[in-house]
């Protein structure tokens, strides 16, 4: 059991290496040689000079002027100057919203904390319950609830701060929830133009003898969206060809790299190895054979261009939608299409960068099949998990370390040795476990079959908060064998499940507070040192870079990685709110955390992020439906824990706060969440009037013409039909193409015959 001594040991410990990071950083990000690592994204945008364009040879490698060291630290009041709006501006809502989850963590937490030690420091300290117990303990415990005694009144300050503790959080979710509804709606309203906002995703198109899918579609939007349809992008299966463009971009850039090796020593022609990675097989030319790849690679991708424009069966029964308006888009978006209410699926479009062009590939039909095997899938990795976690929690006990290895028993009775050990080492021994799991859960939602970065993302987010609600947070607190534990709580009484929780959780509050520090103290200094971009950047710089372009490409600037940033942010929402009443000496520790991490990602966001798309803070009521299952887990948990105590006179007047919570949830969901799933009528129209009041002669089917096409076909020639968007845009009746004979929903045959709208107008005969 970890003291405060051994405690105080990790703290110096995280602390030093915080300080070392950031000193590193304030000192690596003033010379010009680094200058495109820590600022690429005032490159990208191209409102920053590289300072390697002027001065002598050693003014271009380290800053001589010793006024920048003196202001070394000025990153810091640096990263606060820029307005909230300014920022939405800059980087995006998304990026503006996500840091105001950290600060809703000081909001929450800063109250609650100053009540904690106020109110319940007191309570628990005054007692001697743990003294006269005989068990083992430490300072830590004597400051939680465990050293109240049985049936005693004082657990009433317990409740009661329960309480407070509930209503200041819901209060400031309420709050926050309100604002950031309203930056979405502002945002959207006052948002530049995007192809997203008048096109829609349409999904399993049924199938039509008749016509291809391009014209089916057509005829369907034209007879149901007469006076607002545009033009319609059928989705290709060009995931070959993707995989193919992808393999020729590699090996031109090791012939670019070759040619550049020779260029520096033409005495010898660069050689390699052609099998395994260049580790095996015949030794060639290096520059002869990259070529022939090339070419060989450019042969293939022409021929399965043209295997997919020509194959109906690359076709999918999937297409993107654009109207004339976004008022007629919303209302497609956000009604129901068709009788069958599974065929003419439609949802939003995601704009164009954050579509994840290989699931669009996936029939609809195999959905639902594929997320039942990943769900039954994540359900094994959860708990077989366990096990791994269990053998890290040996490590946070020295008594299992001298039953497993009494050979150690010398050194770990030094007292230095003893305090790292229990203070340091558990929590960084769980932080590797951890690595390779967000890239496990991407891969399984990617293979569910979600559309858009965005909702993978948000999908793999939801996956990894369970994955560390079950396994760093029960299975820490609750350690055993994976089986051993799912046995245990299936055997046991609904009733008994929050004692055994409520029991274990104030006993971890030491490893928790060893995890904070190394991940949230450490941890977050080291995101802003960047140090493998750093290296990876100096080595692309080095051997590869010749071209302006070239650096530009050599640069990282990384993004928000919502999918494993948000739900480890979760997870010190849930130990405060869990901790608060039960041990509120870990209140600080997660103070700390919410301030460092603010002025961080605020200082990466403004000088080094470039987002991969841009979603509207779709994501915030993810981020509130946690927060509230935080709340209620650690109200169920105290009632489980005080049952224990034998406080029956109050721990009944728990019972209400969970229903009142999960009431409040429902009402902030029927209230705000409409905003980020919904798009007012209201606000399309006003926008769409302001548009035609201000660019009346608007092209918009040649700036959405291509907008969703595959780019792996970007540079293909495009469809200038103008007569054709002629008559879309007169007010006469438009006669419906379409090759099918007459049906009910269709008055006549069409007299017109006129080419779908799909990006190879050359090849819509091979198509048909």
């Amino acid at each position: 059991m970890a003291t405060l001594a051994d405690i105080a040991v990790s703290a110096a410990i995280n602390i030093l290496s915080a300080l070392i990071f950031l000193l590193a950083f304030a000192i690596l990000r003033l010379q010009p040689l680094n200058d495109r690592v820590y600022f690429p994204k005032w490159y990208l945008k191209g409102l920053r000079n590289d300072p390697l364009e002027s001065g002598g040879f050693v003014k271009k490698v380290v800053n001589l002027d010793w006024r920048a060291y003196i202001k070394f630290l000025n990153w810091v009041p640096d990263a606060l100057k820029m307005p909230e709006l300014e920022l939405i501006d800059h980087a995006g809502l998304d990026s503006a919203v996500y840091l105001r989850i950290y600060l809703l963590g000081l909001k929450i937490f800063v109250p609650i904390t100053f009540l904690a030690f106020t109110v319940l420091v007191p309570v628990n300290w005054t007692n001697n319950t743990l003294m006269k117990s005989g068990f083992t303990y430490s300072d830590i415990d004597k400051l939680s609830i465990s050293n109240v005694p049985l049936r005693s009144q004082r657990f009433w300050a317990h409740i009661i701060m329960t309480y407070a503790s509930t209503v200041w959080t819901c209060y400031v979710l309420q709050r926050e929830y309100a604002k950031v509804a309203a930056m979405r709606l502002q945002f959207l309203a006052s948002e530049r133009r995007r192809p997203d906002q008048f096109t829609v995703l349409v999904r399993n198109v049924p199938p039509d003898t008749n016509e291809s899918v391009s014209e089916c579609v057509e005829h369907f939007f034209l007879v149901n969206h007469t006076d607002h349809y545009l033009t319609n992008q059928v989705v290709f299966n060009a995931n070959k060809l993707a995989k193919l463009v992808k393999q020729k971009n590699n090996k031109q850039n090791w012939l670019d790299y070759y040619r550049l090796k020779y260029s520096r020593n033409q005495s010898k022609r660069p050689m390699m190895k052609t099998r395994l990675f260049g580790l095996c097989g015949n030794k060639v030319d290096a520059i002869d054979y990259q070529t022939a790849e090339v070419e060989r690679l450019s042969k293939e991708i022409a021929e399965e261009r043209e295997r997919v424009k020509n194959d109906p069966k690359s076709i999918m029964p999937a297409a993107f939608v654009s109207f004339k308006t976004r008022w007629g888009a919303a209302v497609c978006a956000q009604t129901q299409q068709s009788r069958n209410p599974t065929l003419w699926l439609t949802e939003w479009a995601p704009e164009p960068r954050d579509v994840y062009w290989k699931n669009l590939a996936i029939p609809y039909v195999y959905l639902t099949i594929r997320r039942l095997i990943i769900g039954v899938a994540f359900f094994f990795l959860t708990f077989f998990f366990m096990i791994p976690i269990t053998f890290v929690q040996t490590l946070a006990s020295i008594e299992g370390i001298r039953k497993r290895a009494p050979f150690l028993k010398v050194i770990i009775d030094i007292p230095f040795i003893k305090s790292f050990i229990q203070g340091f080492l558990p929590g960084i021994a769980l932080k590797i476990f951890l690595i390779v799991l967000p890239t496990i859960l991407m891969l399984m939602s990617k293979f569910e079959g979600w559309e858009s970065i965005s909702a993978l993302e948000r999908r793999s987010a939801s996956k990894y908060y369970i994955f560390n609600f079950v396994n760093v947070f029960l299975g820490s607190i609750i350690a055993g064998a994976a089986f051993d534990q799912l046995n245990t709580f299936i055997h046991q009484s609904a009733n008994e499940i929050p004692k055994t929780i409520g029991v274990a959780i104030p006993i971890k509050a030491t490893f928790f507070i060893t995890y904070i520090m190394v991940d949230g103290w450490a941890g977050i200094a080291g995101e802003i040192l960047r140090l493998k971009p750093l290296i990876i950047f100096h080595l692309k710089n080095f051997f590869l870079v010749k071209t302006e372009r070239d650096r530009e490409k050599a640069m990282d600037p990384g993004s928000l990685d919502f999918n494993t940033g948000e739900p480890q942010i979760q997870l010190y929402f849930l130990l405060g709110l869990v901790y608060a009443v039960v041990t509120p000496f870990l209140l600080p520790f997660i103070l700390v955390f919410f301030g460092m991490a603010y002025f961080v990602f605020r200082h990466q966001i403004i000088h080094v992020y470039n987002q991969k798309y841009e979603s509207g803070a779709a994501f915030w009521p993810d981020v509130h439906g946690r927060i509230i299952f935080a709340l209620v887990f650690s109200q169920l948990s105290l009632l489980g824990l005080l049952s224990t105590k034998h406080s029956a006179q109050s721990a009944p007047f728990l019972i209400a706060l969970p229903v009142l919570t999960i009431s409040f949830h429902y009402f902030c969901k029927g209230r705000y969440e409409p905003a980020f799933t919904r798009y007012p009528l209201q606000e399309a129209k006003k926008k769409d009037t302001l548009e035609r009041a201000k660019e009346s002669n608007l092209n918009l089917k040649d700036y959405l013409q291509n907008a969703y096409l595959h780019p792996v076909f970007k540079g293909d020639d495009e469809d200038n039909d103008e007569d054709f968007n002629d008559k879309l845009e007169s007010n006469d009746t438009v006669l419906v193409p379409t090759k099918r004979q007459s049906r009910g929903n269709t008055p006549a045959p069409s007299r017109m015959s006129v080419n779908s709208f799909t990006s190879f107008p050359d090849d819509i005969d091979h198509i048909h």
